[in-house]
């Protein structure tokens, strides 16, 4: 299908599990050390993805880490491992402030960050250490760290000659999808829009490799292959002028990813929310940043930094999120 298959599977699909393999009340809240937040709320919401806690649980990666000096993937192993058994009601995550600047070179410890950026990097990092072996490997090979078997999926942009209907198919890997919200009253239409085919304007030019010339053409983005964790963000810093989105996107608790796949025939595949990310503040540059997690017992809590309180579904369903994590 013009994908290049992997040499070498670095982390098989198989070992990986979505269920919760223990279930507990929730862990601990996360002390913020003045403008941190943004860091908390992605440790909670990773703490909480079952998959990923399933693993780091499971020690595996520390008995087999041939990392010298600093490695994501032992950072959170260990930061996980101590938010699910601590007695304490709030803990500060001290190896993750300590080493910021291994995880994104531009954060600046006390400055207000954005958590979005933070994930990126957050993910990136723990994929490096999964690479750190000195394995020459493919970049096909390279996506297949347990990084990318959890969070990875695949886009489809198919181009469309409107002289003699040809196509041309290209591939891109995500770990994560940003969605621009300005038209947009709910999730399902950003979604709907996106796998809308759009006329390509004509700086664009397309030339078709079947009729030989420049014609106009259509382009159309599908997921080709669904992620087991979909991240979705919705994009609330206005690009053109700068101010922050401030409206309400309905999302769903249960999401359907089959209508936005190349594929839109067979069974439905559902995602459950789990976790989301919400910004309180008028503008993008400063403010607050809080989340909401479903423990491993079902329940779900709302997480403000040192605070850990139960709430229900119809709360979480209710914010303005800026970033929706769901599980297949």
């Amino acid at each position: 299908e013009g994908l290049v298959l992997p040499q070498t599977i670095v982390f098989s699909p198989e070992k990986i599990c979505m269920d919760w393999q223990q279930r507990q009340r929730p862990g601990a809240g996360l002390f913020n050390l003045g403008n941190t937040c943004y860091i908390n709320v992605i440790l909670q919401c990773l703490t909480y993805t079952p998959p990923l806690a399933n693993y780091l649980l499971s020690y595996e990666h520390s008995q087999s880490c041939q990392q010298q000096g600093f490695c994501m993937m032992c950072t959170m192993e260990a930061h996980v491992r101590r938010v699910l058994s601590s007695s304490a009601s709030a803990i500060l995550p001290g190896a993750v402030l300590r080493d910021l600047k291994f995880i994104g070179e531009d954060f600046e410890y006390g400055r207000q960050e954005n958590a979005y950026e933070f994930l990126r990097c957050t993910l990136s990092a723990m994929h490096r250490a999964c690479l750190s072996q000195g394995h020459d490997l493919d970049v096909s090979s390279q996506e297949t760290t347990i990084v990318h078997q959890i969070f990875g999926g695949s886009m489809k942009y198919r181009v469309t000659c409107m002289s003699c209907q040809a196509a041309v198919d290209s591939y891109k890997a995500f770990l994560d999808v940003s969605l621009d919200i300005r038209a947009a009253s709910s999730l399902t239409t950003v979604l709907e829009d996106c796998v809308t085919p759009k006329q390509l304007d004509q700086k664009e030019c397309f030339r078709c490799s079947k009729c030989k010339k420049k014609a106009a053409a259509s382009k159309k983005a599908t997921v080709h292959h669904a992620p087991k964790v979909l991240t979705l963000c919705l994009e609330r810093a206005d690009q053109r002028t700068g101010t922050k989105i401030s409206k309400f996107v309905e999302y769903p608790e249960y999401l359907d990813l089959r209508p936005y796949m190349s594929d839109t025939a067979g069974e439905p595949l559902l995602c459950s929310l789990y976790a989301i990310v919400v910004h309180s503040g008028d503008t993008c540059l400063e403010g607050h940043f809080l989340c909401y997690t479903k423990a491993s017992n079902g329940l779900w809590y709302k997480m403000d930094d040192e605070s850990v309180d139960n709430c229900d579904i119809h709360t979480v369903l209710g914010q303005q999120a800026y970033l929706l994590f769901y599980a297949r």
